[in-house]
């Protein structure tokens, strides 16, 4: 008996056809589901997401949490979806999360089901607001559009790191039976353990969120004008609220991509860390209006890309990095200057990835407050936040290079809803002292050090060849050496967090989690640069990271950038070898 006829017809077609090969495709592995849940593209078949895979997926987390917590059914669990929808398979965020919650809804558990589209860290703000049990978000994010994924919080308000993830893939495998009534999902629609968070969390919400605005008057006042495009996702709405909140004029939206639309028909891919193509409206909506920064969402509104007008007429596009860089100033400058907060300056926190810009720690040092690094993802910065939040500290910020910044102690995740308005406000206190936002930058840089990044990516479809390039490193200048330089370059330092090694500890072993699964080495070179080579999770890309960091007083940015440029090329050349190991170069 077939449940969604759209996706029924699809397999129907293919054996009717006799298509092995697709058939295989639909049903010869599923899904996996990881620490970020799950990825893929809509359609049928078990390696898709569908009807079933979901009713699969949350009868196993619903079983894994029966087994974590005795206060489930008093407790529950919230869920929130975005815009995406499919309409070969029928397949939505929407429908997805109501046959989440009928699941759930089924064994007594209570869901806190919104009723309408919301940004991502709307979840995670609820599981910690209403003290939930755990949190699910159906959304893709800025993928293309024919995917969609479910994303898991756990109790804490952060994404779930390992052992949950095998726990709850386990609990998946032995939970694939539907159980009865499991595609009737209006039987939520009048059950009493159907509650809808949408009200009280857009109140709390934007209310949270004031404790990081400082200067109201200034945001009374200013004439800064700002464009915002929430790409065809669900951050229109929402920004212009926390703009009301700060007090500030709303931001012209771009009429054509203001509105959701899972069809994404403006641009080629939904994701604006592409940079300029992503924002060619938002430049021409900005040219007519007269604005100066543009503020881009991507369509789960968890990430934020800035740009800004220059005097020369063009348009600077601010890297995650140097983004980072800013709102790292911003919000210490704020806590230092505003805050009511009493602790000392000993337990103020800041935290980025490992593969993001050591700018914190040039401030930290500088400053006198902590800066800590986490492995690559916001699930580490999450937790890690959460952790020492538990120990009485003040975590005040975290980034990461994919433009995704945790503004506000309430969400533990990136929030681009909150740092596009902290970025709007920090934009129009400059402009009361004749300040861009990149002549702040400038300043950020002349006072803590310049620091300079450059990442890119190789495409690589074979396995084997990127385990034979690892390798290599790993057996560099005979068994068991590392690389003692690179091209001209001298190593100073290496970690290896594949393997655990790390030649600066005392006893040679990394401090940071390890992981044999995925591939990561960091170079330290004698010139102050550092560079990491890692494999992707979701893509077959084998990526890299460098940073070039001067001390205070070296002023000669073009000899820095100059000098990176040439790590970077030897880095590609001697490590990377992407003619002997045919690798494919990121086209710009």
């Amino acid at each position: 008996y077939q449940q969604n006829p759209k996706t029924y017809a699809i397999v129907k077609q293919l054996l009717a056809e006799g298509n092995a090969g697709e058939l295989q495709k639909y049903f010869g592995s599923r899904m996996e589901f990881g620490t970020a849940g799950l990825r893929a593209a809509m359609g049928a078949g078990i390696s898709h997401m569908n009807d079933l895979t979901i009713i699969q997926t949350t009868q196993g987390f619903c079983r894994y949490l029966e087994k974590n917590f005795s206060d489930l059914k008093k407790r529950g669990v919230v869920i929130g979806f975005d815009a995406r929808a499919h309409l070969s398979s029928g397949g939505s965020s929407k429908r997805f999360a109501r046959l989440a919650a009928n699941t759930f809804i089924s064994q007594g558990v209570p869901v806190y089901l919104f009723s309408d589209i919301i940004p991502t860290p709307f979840v995670p703000y609820t599981v910690t607001h209403l003290k939930l049990c755990a949190g699910i978000m159906v959304t893709a994010s800025h993928n293309p559009k024919q995917d969609n994924g479910y994303k898991v919080y756990w109790e804490n308000g952060a994404q779930i790191i390992s052992p949950h993830d095998k726990g709850i893939s386990q609990a998946i495998e032995e939970n694939q039976e539907p159980w009865p009534q499991a595609w009737d999902d209006k039987l939520i629609d009048s059950s009493p353990l159907l509650h809808d968070p949408y009200a009280t969390v857009n109140k709390e919400y934007f209310k949270d969120i004031q404790k990081q605005c400082f200067y109201r008057n200034i945001n009374k006042e200013t004439n800064l004008k700002f464009v915002h495009t929430s790409v065809h996702g669900v951050g229109h709405k929402f920004v212009q609220l926390a703009f009301k909140a700060f007090d500030l004029s709303p931001p012209f939206a771009v009429p054509e991509q203001k509105d959701p639309d899972p069809d994404f028909p403006t641009v080629k891919y939904p994701n604006p860390e592409e940079g300029k193509g992503v924002l060619t409206l938002s430049f021409a909506l900005a040219e007519k209006d007269g604005a100066r920064i543009i503020l881009a969402n991507d369509p789960d509104a968890d990430r934020l890309a800035v740009a800004e007008k220059q005097e020369s007429g063009e348009w600077k596009v601010f890297s995650g990095n140097e983004l980072g860089a800013l709102l790292g100033w911003w919000i210490f400058t704020c806590w230092k200057n505003n805050s009511r907060d009493t602790r000392a300056i000993k337990d103020v926190y800041m935290l980025s990835s490992t593969v993001s810009s050591k700018i914190l720690r040039a401030i930290a040092l500088k400053e006198g407050f902590h800066f800590e690094e986490t492995l690559t993802g916001f699930k580490w910065m999450g937790n890690r936040a959460k952790q020492l939040m538990d120990q009485g500290k003040a975590v005040l910020f975290a980034f990461e290079e994919a433009i995704g910044y945790m503004c506000c102690p309430a969400v533990l995740d990136k929030d681009g809803v909150s740092a596009a308005v902290i970025t709007a406000e920090m934009a129009s206190f400059l402009a009361t002292r004749n300040l861009s936002l990149s002549q702040q930058l400038k300043a950020v840089y002349d006072e803590y050090g310049f620091h300079i990044t450059k990442a890119s990516y190789f495409i690589c479809h074979d396995p084997k060849v990127i385990q034979q390039l690892f390798d290599n490193l790993r057996n560099f200048d005979g068994k068991n050496t590392y690389p003692k330089s690179c091209g001209r370059f001298k190593v100073s330092g290496i970690r290896d967090l594949t393997t655990g090694y790390d030649s600066s500890q005392p006893d040679q072993k990394a401090i940071l989690p390890t992981s044999k699964s995925s591939q990561m080495i960091t170079f330290t070179f004698a010139n102050g640069g550092v560079a990491t080579m890692r494999t992707s999770g979701t893509e077959p890309k084998i990526k890299y990271y460098s940073e070039l960091c001067a001390p205070p007083g070296n002023s000669d940015v073009e000899q820095l950038k100059k000098e990176l440029d040439e790590l970077v090329n030897a880095l590609e050349k001697h490590f990377f070898q992407p003619e002997k190991n045919k690798l494919q170069r990121k086209t710009e």
